[in-house]
């Protein structure tokens, strides 16, 4: 029974790597990207920490290691980076409404201080994407300038935004 078991597991696996994601990366307009779209000046610290913890999950710059090859593993990395790409793309920051981009970079301080981003499984194999406390602190300073910058946001559409304080939409 257990070979049989065996068999047919192994029989699964070899018949996946047939169905591999798609594991490209879009093209990068370089004037659309958070360093060039960003009002507030992009601290060079702050650029490098953000491309080395976040890059593969939110850009079009994507490193696919090895391991992305094996399925089902790489549906599960395509599937965390699509997700990612959509929560939130520097690649293509430039094309975020402002109201956007402030509750993104809200977000971006939030997830950093509580350590859910990067993602723990993502560190399991990225040791070096780990950010430390200063860089953690310089990119919340950094996200809190660059809401600043945004200037006054215009008045969330009728029927968003009420009763949240600040009069501005939380998404």
């Amino acid at each position: 029974m257990f070979k049989k078991a065996l068999v047919v597991v192994v029989a699964a696996l070899v018949v996946a790597q047939a169905f591999r994601p798609d594991r490209s990366n879009p093209t990068i307009d370089p004037t659309k990207t958070l360093a060039a779209a960003a009002r507030a000046p992009l601290p060079p610290d702050v650029a490098t920490s953000l491309e080395r913890a976040c890059g593969d999950c939110h850009s079009s710059g994507t490193v696919w290691p090895w391991y992305t090859n094996i399925s089902p593993l790489s549906w599960w990395i395509a599937h965390h980076v699509e997700e990612g790409r959509r929560e939130v793309s520097f690649s293509t920051w430039a094309n975020l409404e402002p109201r956007r981009k402030f509750k993104k970079l809200e977000e971006m301080c939030e997830q950093v201080e509580k350590k859910d981003m990067p993602m723990p499984s993502y560190l399991l194999i990225h040791r070096d994407a780990a950010l430390s406390d200063g860089e953690r602190q310089a990119i919340c300073t950094w996200t809190k300038l660059e809401q600043q910058a945004l200037g006054p946001l215009p008045p969330a559409p009728e029927g968003e935004g009420r009763g949240r304080g600040r009069g501005r939409r939380r998404d």
